[in-house]
């Protein structure tokens, strides 16, 4: 297998973006990593995007080829990746893997949605597709009602408190303060976070991800060639995607996310590496409680322990293991087809020293992306060379 490495990386701002078009903002991820890259488009052989709600949202199929062919690409293939909130983390993954068959030397991955144009309740029922809708979501339940069970079983079975999990709010929200294409950049208090307006039971408004547009996107390289487009590619050492129940009541454990486990281990195993190997990550926090869970099953705090972790400061910008210096999604915001480039994007930035927050000497940074009920993740690490 060849080796594959990052060399261009593109982001727009999330947020509420007014008058720019999905297919636009694609555009706008897609152009700055081609120029960060220094890569004609010419030069790519094919394309990815992820994309979870387009045509429910905004009414557009086909985004892979027009964006492309807007672009100025050649007729090369090009495909849209669905995996609700991973849509982009496993385009992402499809890149490498063409790339490190053999097949190309250059691909383009991308991810985006557009959800601010679109009624609160269309974006509702638009996210909550990504779970079963016939043995679950049929019956009412959404994605915060699914995330205000699973935190109230942490709390339940492992003894988090309420203090705990809204610690995670603080520090993304500290965090994406100082990110000027955060969707929030203001920090809130816990207190703040505690009296915040209930969504679901436990879960307060400072919990949840606002919704957002967005677009992010890299340029992957054979890691033989890089050093002709770039001085500074960041290599791609281990890549894992997996499955997991997509309805809680198939969960083992509600607290644990199947697919987030055996996706981390298949990126460890390739990589020859260990969860204490890894100075910086972006995790999917689409939630305050899944930040706790996502640290736990990557490996990084022993099980239960993720809320501890938080209240001690295991995961601040100057603690031992950095999480979403970002400022994660609960800051950035969660333009779902666009998430988890947008990790990819932060952790290549931080192992090129060039971060808003940087994390000193950062030389292997982790990108953990989960979609749905934890039916579908990947998980990506990258190392400095």
């Amino acid at each position: 297998m060849r080796g594959v490495s990052v060399i261009g990386i593109g982001c727009t701002p999330f947020g509420k973006q007014n008058g720019v078009g999905i297919t636009d903002l694609a555009l706008q991820a897609c152009r700055e990593a081609l120029h960060d890259a220094q890569v004609p488009g010419s030069l790519v052989q094919a394309f990815y995007l992820g994309n979870f709600v387009s045509e429910a949202l905004v009414h557009q199929g086909s985004l892979a080829p027009i964006v492309a062919h807007r672009l100025g690409l050649g007729p090369i293939p090009c495909t849209k990746v669905e995996g609700a909130c991973a849509s982009s983390g496993i385009a992402f993954r499809h890149g490498v893997l063409l790339i490190a068959s053999g097949l190309c030397d250059i691909v383009l991955a991308a991810g985006v949605e557009k959800m601010t144009s679109a009624e609160t309740g269309a974006v509702t029922e638009a996210l909550a597709s990504a779970g079963d809708a016939e043995s679950e979501m049929r019956l009412g339940l959404t994605f915060p009602g699914t995330f205000g069970i699973i935190m109230r079983r942490h709390m339940h079975q492992y003894g988090t408190t309420r203090e705990q999990v809204a610690m995670v709010s603080v520090k993304n929200r500290s965090n994406g303060s100082a990110n000027p294409k955060a969707h929030f950049q203001k920090p809130v208090a816990l207190e703040e976070v505690l009296e915040s307006r209930l969504i679901c039971d436990p879960l307060r408004l400072y919990d949840c991800t606002p919704i957002s547009d967005g677009a992010a996107a890299a340029v992957l390289c054979a890691a033989d060639l890089a050093a002709e487009f770039t001085q500074r590619p960041i290599d791609v050492i281990g890549s894992g995607h997996a499955m997991g129940p997509a309805t809680l009541f198939e969960m083992a454990d509600l607290t644990t996310f199947e697919a987030s486990v055996a996706a981390a281990q298949q990126a460890y195993r390739e990589a020859g590496l260990a969860p204490r190997d890894i100075d910086v990550a972006e995790v999917h926090d689409c939630f305050t409680i899944a930040e706790i869970t996502a640290i736990e099953d990557l490996g990084f705090v022993e099980k239960g322990k993720g809320g501890p972790a938080v209240a001690d400061g295991l995961t601040a910008l100057d603690g031992k293991l950095p999480i979403n210096p970002s400022g994660g999604l609960l800051s950035k915001g969660h333009p779902v087809g666009a998430t988890g480039l947008a990790q990819i994007y932060e952790i290549v930035g931080q192992l090129r020293g060039e971060a808003i927050n940087q994390v000193k000497g950062a030389q292997i940074g982790l990108a953990h992306n989960l979609g749905g009920t934890g039916a579908v993740s990947t998980v990506h690490i990258l190392k400095r060379r």
